[in-house]
């Protein structure tokens, strides 16, 4: 008899937080790391949202159990960001409060997946997406995308990998980890294409206000209502408002899938914490006016990393269009030596790019893009420049 359950112990570590905890490790051991590795803003909280924190701390009503869907004025909260940033108008009722979006994505495909059920999942995809799907049971059919197609799938990928046993289809745009993200024209006809084939979506939008250039996010319900009742959409906070530590995020969708699973969140986790939704009411209510200079800096980084990697031989980089990731074809440095090691994939070279060059990279395999790698722009200019150059005199 196994101690640990098949299902559990087939579950593969998260490869981010795995390369960004031993960055972190090395940092505190005295080794100057500079690590692309981690999917979160370098930017504080908003001081408004932490006060809104501070003084929900206080406040003895947030000290007892909550409704385990969410608080009401935050979903209220939710209901009128959503109608203001995407367009997509929906109800209190439609909407599930969960700790931070990588719970509703889980919690997303619990709810459409039984045993068996298939979900295409396009790569480069984000490494949690098809342990989720596992773990609902699901099935994840994976599209492979490349640099040439712009990381982004066709009508006729989804056509070729649908099957009786299809269910859902993952979108997201903006993209972690390629940047990439489809136009309106695109992202309408990936909606119609559901509709006529009676699949369901669950679109992340997580990254909707991370976008450069002349580049437009669009919400894939708003383009095609005739979705709305075979659509989920996950967000949350942690991107937007630089609070990936404060685990608040949410799902929206139909009644009939809300419901139960607020019935699973309530056996699951209970509420989500009462001073978190607190925080989070204070940052959608808001303004975007702390958002819009994070993007700017985003921007701006993005311009500097894209070209910083462009000028390494063999390195072929498309520009990022939303999100704060580059995602680099390395395929022309593989099959080489380097400080002694031989390097024949990218999960190999990051490896020896983090002990060697105190470089944090996370390698394609994580995304299930062998041949290319995620550097993170969310950090400071003077570190994208040191860690790059380190990068690029290591690879030379």
């Amino acid at each position: 008899m196994n101690r640990a359950s098949q299902r559990l112990s087939a579950i593969q570590p998260s490869a981010t937080l795995a390369v960004d905890a031993k960055a972190k490790a090395m940092k505190a051991a005295g080794e100057n790391v500079i690590g692309f590795g981690a999917g979160e803003p370098d930017f504080p909280t908003p001081a408004h949202i932490v006060e809104a924190a501070q003084a929900a701390c206080a406040d003895p009503k947030n000290h007892k159990y909550s409704p385990a869907g969410g608080l009401p004025e935050m979903k209220d909260a939710i209901v009128a960001k959503t109608k203001r940033d995407s367009g997509f108008e929906c109800d209190p009722s439609q909407v599930l409060v969960t700790n931070g979006g990588k719970h509703a994505v889980y919690t997303a495909f619990a709810a459409l997946c039984d045993p068996g059920d298939e979900v295409i999942c396009p790569a480069p995809y984000w490494t949690t997406y098809p342990e989720a799907i596992t773990l609902a049971g699901g099935v994840p059919v994976v599209i492979q995308t490349d640099v040439e197609a712009g990381f982004k799938v066709t009508v006729d990928q989804l056509d070729e990998a649908k099957t009786a046993k299809t269910k859902v289809l993952l979108f997201v745009s903006p993209d972690n980890p390629s940047g990439a993200i489809y136009t309106p024209a695109e992202v309408e006809a990936i909606g119609e294409w559901a509709v006529k084939n009676g699949v369901w979506v669950i679109t992340d939008e997580i990254y909707e206000h991370l976008v450069y250039g002349a580049n437009e996010f669009a919400s894939m319900p708003v383009l095609v209502p005739d979705l709305a009742d075979q659509c989920l959409i996950v967000n949350g906070v942690a991107k937007t408002y630089a609070m990936t530590g404060w685990r608040v995020g949410w799902m929206i969708g139909p009644t009939d899938i809300i419901k139960p699973s607020t019935s699973f969140q309530s056996h699951a986790t209970s509420n989500v914490a009462n001073v978190t939704q607190r925080a989070a009411i204070a940052a959608l209510n808001g303004g975007l006016d702390d958002v819009h200079m994070m993007r700017e800096a985003f921007a701006r980084r993005a311009t500097l990393i894209h070209g910083l990697l462009n000028d390494i031989d063999d390195v072929v980089c498309p520009e990022p269009q939303g999100a704060f990731y580059a995602f680099p074809d390395l395929r022309g440095l593989l099959g080489r030596e380097y400080g002694g090691v031989t390097v024949n994939s990218t999960l190999e070279l990051a490896d020896v790019v983090l002990d060697q060059a105190k470089v944090a990279i996370v390698p394609g395999e994580a995304f299930g893009t062998p041949g290319y790698a995620r550097f993170s722009f969310a950090l400071g200019d003077a570190d994208i420049e040191e860690g790059i150059a380190r990068f690029a005199e290591f690879v030379s």
